[in-house]
């Protein structure tokens, strides 16, 4: 393979090791405009290497890319609109609690969930809260090293930077860090501000689960990462998140091993903000309609391991729950 230099080298091989039907000036003008990685390496398997897919036709090929391509067109404004939206729940949250908007004062008061521990979970959390204090103060650096109009403006007046700001530069994972180290009130009013379902959230963990799953899902469409198979999860959804969505909606089995939960995921929250049901339901119309133009065009042994056969089930209860509220 190292020795292919071209996309004539990359037909021919596709063709010789692969025995996939891929020739002529368009499949040749699809492959360039996909390029080597996402056109070929990065869908040869689904979920991990071994597991490795055989197309026999190129078009097969260009029909899971096209699929991933409209799946993280569909979750990108939504995933960044959530984002947004629950930074701003938070904030409301912490200066109401904190009655301050210094950060300084945030450290202090509030990102305090050390004290509710003993022991090694007692000096595990307080190395959590400081690694955390360290990070967001090292993005701090790196913000005003390049010159970033929010941090200049205070640090250059010798000014402790506002929360709000913080809450502007600092990644969506170190978000969910900074919410894991409030203390445990905070933290539930927040969940509560959203509308979740504090039945399952007397650990105050809701907020966070959400923030850190949602995570996974935004780098890999933000880097344009493959989302179809769900190889972007680096952790498990939390049981307790499941169990709350699952109890709210009525949508039984999510496991999270598939992308159709993931967008269960995304339209709960949005339902939470309050989005239009009407807006809710095209954006699952939307998904099942490419899931079944994919189904069309590649065999049934790879699509039933892309979409599984309850995702229309889950997806149907998820409608019906909608309806309902």
């Amino acid at each position: 393979m190292n020795n292919i230099k071209s996309i004539n080298g990359l037909m021919k091989y596709l063709r010789e090791k692969h025995n996939m039907s891929i020739e002529g000036s368009y499949d040749k003008k699809r492959l360039k405009n996909i390029g080597y990685y996402h056109g070929y390496k990065g869908y040869r398997y689904i979920k991990k290497p071994t597991n490795r897919v055989e197309f026999s036709e190129f078009d097969e090929l260009v029909a899971v890319i096209e699929f991933d391509n409209k799946v993280k067109s569909l979750l990108y404004p939504q995933v960044m609109f959530i984002e947004t939206a629950i930074k701003s729940y938070a904030l409301e949250i912490i200066i109401k609690e904190g009655k301050s908007e210094n950060f300084s004062d945030v450290y202090s008061n509030l990102m305090t969930d050390y004290k509710s521990y003993n022991g090694i979970k007692y000096k595990d959390a307080y190395k959590k809260r400081l690694d955390t204090f360290n990070r967001i103060q090292n993005t701090i650096a790196i913000k005003y090293a390049a010159d970033n109009n929010i941090v200049s403006h205070y640090l250059k007046k010798d000014e402790s930077i506002p929360i709000w700001a913080i809450l502007e530069i600092i990644t969506l994972g170190e978000f969910g860090n900074l919410i894991s180290t409030l203390e445990l009130n905070v933290r539930r009013d927040i969940s509560r501000d959203l509308g979740l379902n504090v039945a399952f959230d007397s650990a105050g963990i809701l907020v966070q689960s959400i923030i850190f799953s949602l995570k996974d899902l935004r780098n890999a469409i933000a880097h344009n990462n493959m989302v179809f198979d769900t190889r972007f999860k680096e952790r498990n959804v939390n049981k307790l998140l499941i169990k709350a969505i699952e109890d709210d909606t009525k949508v039984k089995g999510l496991l999270f091993n598939c992308i159709t939960d993931y967008i269960i995921l995304v339209l709960y929250i949005l339902k939470k903000l309050d989005k239009n049901n009407k807006e809710i339901v095209k954006n699952i119309n939307d998904f099942i309609k490419y899931a079944e133009n994919l189904e069309k065009n590649i065999p049934r042994s790879i699509y039933d391991q892309i979409i599984l056969t309850n995702d229309k089930r889950k997806l149907n209860d998820f409608i019906k729950f909608l309806k309902k509220n």
